[in-house]
């Protein structure tokens, strides 16, 4: 299991990565639920953001599969 701090270096590397190379994927980090948290002080915790992380890579595993064609 990832650390907390390891988590959050994977979420920015691959924040970092839809940014550079599908920026067409911003609109959906909006509508990720852990950016728009529910509770007034939601509790971030390992799988808070593990799942946040794998919804990360979902998205872009999902683009990749939809444009195969794509140059990146």
């Amino acid at each position: 299991m990832k650390t907390e701090k390891e988590l959050n270096e994977a979420i920015l590397t691959i924040t970092l990565k839809i940014r550079n190379d599908y920026p067409e994927l911003l609109k959906f980090l909006e509508e990720i639920p852990i950016t728009i948290p529910d509770v007034s002080n939601p509790e971030i915790n390992i799988k808070t953001l593990t799942d946040y992380y794998e919804s990360l890579e979902n998205i872009v595993k999902k683009y990749i599969s939809n444009h195969k064609d794509s140059p990146k």
